[in-house]
């Protein structure tokens, strides 16, 4: 279950996804599956290429992608990568908003 983001961030990150820049977009989110993460950031880009090579950066695998038909081809990241990559990213103001800077629950 996603929630905390408002429209007009979801299209600033499909259009920025769309334009072939790889966009982040964290949320909360709650998963039985990962009880310890209490958000999880989407890290988008149209271009599937770019995107596994962006990842391929940080160590991540080109299947890891999520690939589904209804959204944008992205990685989830959460827990200490999620705030590794934003910080590495400088997407400051997501890790603020979130509370993903130190030794907070994410």
């Amino acid at each position: 279950m996603a929630f905390g983001v408002k429209r007009a961030e979801l299209e600033a990150w499909k259009k920025r996804a769309d334009s072939g820049e790889v966009a982040f977009l964290t949320h909360y989110w709650l998963d039985d599956r990962f009880p310890d993460s209490k958000t999880v950031t989407k890290a988008a880009c149209a271009d599937i290429e770019k995107l596994a090579a962006w990842g391929a950066t940080y160590g991540f695998k080109p299947e890891w992608i999520d690939k589904r038909h209804d959204g944008y081809p992205h990685y989830d990241l959460f827990g200490e990568i999620q705030r590794t990559v934003l910080k590495k990213e400088g997407e400051w103001d997501q890790l603020e908003r979130f509370h993903l800077n130190g030794d907070d629950e994410c």
